[in-house]
């Protein structure tokens, strides 16, 4: 049997909407105020701050880069934005206008590659601000999350084609239909198997996918719960939340699902990371993030 402690800490107030949260070098989390244009920092167990963006700017997702300083997607400004742990501030604006940049992700060549919803295109960004796109061979396909895979290349899903896509370093895009229609993938990860996990937000399921673009699919026990993001544990098991059903849940590589409620009514859960004290933190856009700690019971 698992158990579960599920903790809350009010980070921001409900209008502020935390939405994404990763781990900084600093061994803090960092987090996006999706709606006040923050980028917050919370220590486990310390007090939380942030730095204040343009308000407009719509930061969604965060991620560590390779340089020891945390970069997220403007969305609302179409700008990639870095900070270090100091708190200085760089925003590059971005080739292609409106192109509404959403996941971002480091990749196996030292680089931040990111996803461009509007244009359908993948972006890479070097860490001194030169930029790059390329195309997808699939129109109105809002490309939303990605995230490097174990073959070298960089994964994502294609929220409106219905579809995972692949990159690789020299640019050449691969395209990977999903067996279930109109499941619009969003969250994706690399698992601990060797392949990658994703969730569909229309359809109530995750999925995976192996390298060779083999696909499986778990139907969750909510089909109306709304799976948004996905993230590995150190444990072998992946961990997802549900927004609309107000939960997480944990699925093993072997398919076995389990779900968990969370204490606050209607907190939206969003973004999920393994925290740097071995938690998974979850970012909730009522203003909180939630630390969930799993033990396993004889």
């Amino acid at each position: 049997m698992t158990a579960v402690s599920i903790q809350e800490y009010a980070v921001a107030d409900a209008a502020d909407g935390p939405y994404a949260v990763t781990v900084g070098p600093d061994g803090a989390l960092w987090f996006t105020m999706v709606h006040s244009g923050r980028v917050g920092r919370l220590v486990p167990g310390g007090q939380p701050g942030s730095r204040q963006l343009d308000p407009g700017c719509g930061p969604t997702v965060i991620t560590a880069g390779p340089d020891r300083a945390l970069w997220f997607t403007e969305y609302q400004a179409h700008r990639i934005g870095r900070i270090t742990t100091g708190g200085r501030v760089d925003e590059f604006r971005l080739p292609t206008p409106e192109c509404g940049p959403f996941g971002i992700a480091a990749g196996p060549d030292g680089a931040l590659w990111f996803t461009e919803t509007a244009a359908d295109r993948i972006g890479r960004i070097t860490t001194d601000g030169r930029v790059t796109e390329f195309p997808l061979p699939v129109a109105g396909a809002f490309p939303s999350a990605i995230t490097p895979g174990p073959d070298g290349g960089m994964w994502f899903t294609l929220n409106q084609a219905n579809a995972i896509g692949r990159i690789g370093m020299d640019g050449a895009v691969a395209v990977h239909p999903l067996p279930t229609p109109a499941a619009a993938p969003v969250g994706i990860a690399a698992g601990p198997d060797g392949a990658l996990w994703f969730v569909e937000i229309a359809a109530g399921q995750l999925g995976r996918i192996a390298p060779d673009g083999a696909i499986v699919e778990f139907p969750l026990p909510d089909r109306a719960g709304r799976p948004h993001a996905v993230t590995a544990d150190d444990q072998g098991t992946l961990w997802f939340t549900e927004w609309a059903g107000n939960r997480v849940g944990s699925i093993t590589t072997g398919g076995v699902v389990e779900t968990y409620d969370l204490p606050t009514p209607r907190c939206e859960p969003h973004g999920i990371t393994l925290g740097p004290d071995g938690a998974v933190w979850v970012a909730l856009e009522n203003g909180s993030l939630a630390r969930i700690r799993r033990a396993i019971e004889g």
